[in-house]
């Protein structure tokens, strides 16, 4: 396999295939090299796809992707152990082409999206582990596979290779991540007829239903929950900093099955039939822990760069983006026949000019704030949901001194100085 490319992408997940589609769009010979039996087969999400970033990849996409519903409906659950706070947004303008977001199957969306990529020339090659980058003179040139003769060589190496990365650690562009940096999420797919899906989430057609779920889905740790609907399935998960897995000792199979449970969560899936069971660890550090992204012949994307925006549970449109902004630096490097990092660099001018890190370094500080002030899950959303018991309890108290109740009862347990600093706290960490 010791063949010479223009650009060798280790990781067929969405951040690799957007750039190689795009590098083999344009005329450069790509080597794509996915480690799974399959692209697809060992990526994990929650499986929110949104529109906008893929479509600046592939022009409506959506008329012949393997996509499961469009999301015409996203709530939001604040949960304690019998009651849930609720909110959120039913739009039908979402139902209608060109569409928000899409509920999919990573199995099958990354097959489709890496055989995109292989119809503009890149060349795929499945089941094959990227042991180390190969390193000349400061630059990379290609890099080392676990097959016979299995090395290939390259003006540019794209890594894709996930939240670990052990190729761009290998080289030093990051340090080993902090157990509060990294989550581990785990997820289930449920089987479930069409019309019971419909009926139970209050849907029509293929309309689809996003929940994601905070508090007693965690244990009141910090991290999330969702619950999102697919075509005749349903994706169930949850997941947890790692810090936070140690500390509360918990067990991720235990803790899905423990949401599962949930006297709020059970009705939804009663009847259902365990599918898959998938888990993944997600890059939580945000701006804090972005990597080194650019060097002599080499370019890192995707979760790879730590590019996931846990607040908005935004990551595959960050890698899609991610993904097509490495494609454009090494086009242009490519005409100028300058692969040294003062030329990649383009990628990270481009890459800290988007939304992606504007983004996250709006929320740079907000992980680390609920993580080191534990009573915004522990304390917060059981109180909030006591208090609107309350108030909608009929009771003849008239609403005035139910108001005035609810507020005796917050301050008495925390005091008016301490629920005024928590909140101004958690405003400034998401502002």
């Amino acid at each position: 396999m010791s063949e010479k490319f223009d650009v060798i992408v280790v990781g067929a997940g969405p951040a690799g295939t957007s750039c190689a589609y795009n590098c083999a769009k344009n005329g450069l010979k790509v080597l794509l090299i996915e480690r799974g039996e399959y692209p697809g087969s060992k990526n994990v999400m929650g499986g929110v796809l949104y529109r906008k970033q893929m479509e600046d990849i592939i022009p409506e996409f959506w008329k012949e992707a393997p996509l499961e519903r469009p999301v015409v409906e996203q709530r939001f659950w604040m949960m304690d152990k019998e009651s849930v706070v609720q909110f959120g947004y039913k739009g039908l303008e979402w139902a209608a082409e060109p569409y928000n977001n899409f509920t999919v199957l990573r199995a099958q969306f990354d097959q489709w999206f890496a055989q995109k990529a292989v119809e503009q020339g890149a060349l795929l090659i499945n089941e094959t582990v990227v042991t180390e980058c190969i390193v000349e003179n400061g630059k990379v040139i290609g890099v080392r596979t676990d097959r016979p003769d299995g090395e290939a060589y390259a003006d540019v190496v794209v890594l894709a290779d996930g939240v670990n990365s052990l190729l761009s650690k290998q080289l030093g562009f990051h340090r080993e991540f902090r157990p509060d940096e990294v989550a581990l999420t785990v997820m289930e797919v449920i089987n479930l007829p069409k019309d019971k899906i419909n009926d139970r989430f209050n849907l029509e057609g293929n309309h689809g239903t996003t929940i994601e779920i905070f508090g007693d889905s965690t244990k009141g740790n910090l991290g999330t929950a969702f619950l999102y609907t697919n075509k005749e399935s349903l994706n169930i998960g949850v997941g947890t900093t790692l810090s936070s897995m140690i500390k509360a000792k918990l067990k991720p199979y235990e803790l899905l099955d423990y949401l599962k449970k949930h006297p709020m969560v059970r009705p939804y899936l009663e009847g259902g039939e365990s599918a898959e069971y998938l888990a993944h660890l997600i890059p939580e550090g945000g701006f804090n822990s972005v990597p080194r992204v650019a060097g002599n012949g080499v370019l890192v994307v995707g979760d790879a760069a730590q590019l996931v925006n846990a607040i908005h549970r935004e990551g595959s449109n960050m890698a899609m983006a991610s993904g097509q902004m490495a494609a454009e630096a090494i086009v242009e490097a490519k005409k100028d026949d300058d692969f040294s990092e003062n030329s990649l660099n383009r990628y990270k001018e481009a890459l800290f000019g988007s939304f992606i890190i504007k983004d996250l370094e709006k929320y740079k500080d907000a992980a680390h704030t609920f993580e080191t002030y534990p009573q915004y899950f522990k304390e917060y959303l059981p109180m909030m949901n006591k208090a609107m018991s309350k108030f909608f309890t009929v009771d003849g108290t008239p609403k005035r001194e139910k108001q005035k109740e609810i507020m005796r009862s917050v301050t008495a347990e925390k005091g008016t100085f301490k629920v005024m600093q928590d909140i101004y706290r958690a405003w400034k960490a998401v502002k």
